[in-house]
């Protein structure tokens, strides 16, 4: 017998499985991950649930007018604009913070690219001074917030009140109207594409993009993980700070798109365009499964809140009903949104 290192036979368990054991299967997924996939299923059936619902009652109260083509292209148009927003404030809140000046800067990015000076330079002009301004208030709220600190809350409350300001500034209270050709006929239906407005493409573009960025990137990962846990993901290398300025940057540019997205819906800019913007993105963000809190969210469930509100303010003008109800309406599908976060929670912990 020698006193050297001594070899043993592997271990059954770890060479291969016990006899009669079941077949070794796919690696199970993170309870997180299952969570969160319950969750996401559970608003976006319900979200979906409930634009059928509206759907039937626009069908029985209003068969020829709720259903018809026209009405269904107003329906998409009008979400286009707050939509785009919508998808910038859900990174925002995903990432833990929250953005009130989106409706303020799509005000004063609509205004800056309708002055004199700024349609001399064609469409062409216009669209980048809308992105340029949007890009701009967005880094302004980035760099407050990352870098100052300030609180998210009173940084882009302070940029509300400013931008408003500057927009009230350089229209001093008028009407800018749009005299470029080319920014006009993207209005009227000569432009459509098989039907399909060209605002409501823009929407379906910034929305698959969107998607994309959240799901399928490092950006997107990165965006949940500091919404979740800000000082978890700062040990785990993610630079936070500069991650926020992007969440916000990106905000910002959603705003410039809107912007000019309302310029060419309405053929002006107005100091007054984009109110109470940021309330509305806010609410779709949430009532599509977005938590407050920061963590958690889906692009997907944004777009389906914006249908629903937009659907409602539909219904609602058909049928001449007062717009106190509709702003009822909206609450209550607000505070059902939220009890059904919490109860999903509480049964899948």
């Amino acid at each position: 017998m020698t006193h050297g290192a001594t070899s043993e036979p592997a271990s059954p368990s770890l060479d291969k499985p016990r006899p009669g054991a079941p077949p070794p299967g796919p690696a199970k997924r993170p309870a997180g991950r299952l969570l969160l996939g319950r969750l996401t299923d559970v608003h976006t059936v319900s979200l979906i649930g409930v634009l059928a619902v509206l759907a039937v009652i626009g069908a029985a109260t209003k068969p020829d007018q709720f259903l018809s083509t026209d009405n269904l292209q107003l329906i998409l148009t009008q979400a286009s604009v707050i939509g785009v927003v919508t998808v910038g404030v859900t990174f925002v809140i995903i990432g833990g913070g929250i953005d009130l000046s989106v409706g303020a800067i799509v005000a004063l990015a609509s205004v800056w690219c309708t002055t004199v000076a700024t349609q001399e330079f064609g469409m062409g002009g216009m669209i980048f001074t809308a992105l340029l301004v949007g890009l701009g208030c967005g880094l302004v709220n980035g760099v407050l917030i990352a870098y100052g600190p300030m609180v998210p809350f009173v940084a882009t409350l302070a940029m509300l009140a400013s931008a408003r300001g500057l927009a009230l500034h350089i229209t001093e209270g008028r009407t800018q109207v749009v005299s470029v050709d080319a920014v006009l006929d993207l209005g009227g239906r000569d432009a459509y594409v098989l039907g399909v407005p060209p605002l409501v493409i823009i929407f379906a573009v910034v929305t698959v993009i969107g998607w994309v960025l959240l799901n399928r990137t490092t950006f997107g990962r990165r965006t949940v993980a500091i919404g979740g846990n800000p000082e978890a993901a700062r040990l785990a290398g993610i630079a936070v700070k500069r991650q926020r300025l992007m969440l916000y940057a990106l905000s910002g540019l959603c705003c410039g798109i809107a912007a000019f997205m309302l310029v060419v819906l309405s053929g002006s800019g107005q100091n007054t365009n984009g109110n109470l913007y940021e309330l509305n993105a806010i609410a779709a963000a949430i009532i599509g499964g977005t938590l407050l809190s920061g963590g958690r969210g889906t692009i997907i469930g944004s777009v389906l809140g914006v249908l629903v509100f937009t659907t409602i303010t539909n219904l609602f003008t058909l049928n001449n009903l007062d717009s106190a109800g509709q702003q009822i309406a909206q609450g209550a599908i607000i505070v059902a949104a939220v009890l059904l976060q919490r109860r999903s929670a509480a049964q899948h912990t």
